[in-house]
């Protein structure tokens, strides 16, 4: 099977920031296309960093920026 090629649409839809949330056991990471935090912000508290991928890194595994962005340092209450 060919393989089609990328368009710059295609980069359009990657994901474009990669978030770490507050898990059941500590932080994980994830991708998201947007900041947008839904009907009255309930996922802002579950955000414990966020930044904004170069074109070049939006491809990447979650693993890959994990190892290269390592999660914040959480305090336990």
């Amino acid at each position: 099977m060919a393989g089609r090629r990328r368009t710059e649409s295609d980069a359009n839809d990657l994901p474009r920031y990669f978030v770490w949330v507050r898990g059941l056991e500590g932080p994980e990471p994830q991708k998201w296309r947007t900041m947008e935090f839904g009907v009255g912000d309930w996922k802002r508290p579950l955000v414990l960093a966020w930044l904004e991928l170069p074109e070049d890194e939006r491809r990447l595994s979650l693993s890959m920026l994990a190892a290269r962005y390592p999660p914040p340092r959480v305090d336990v209450l």
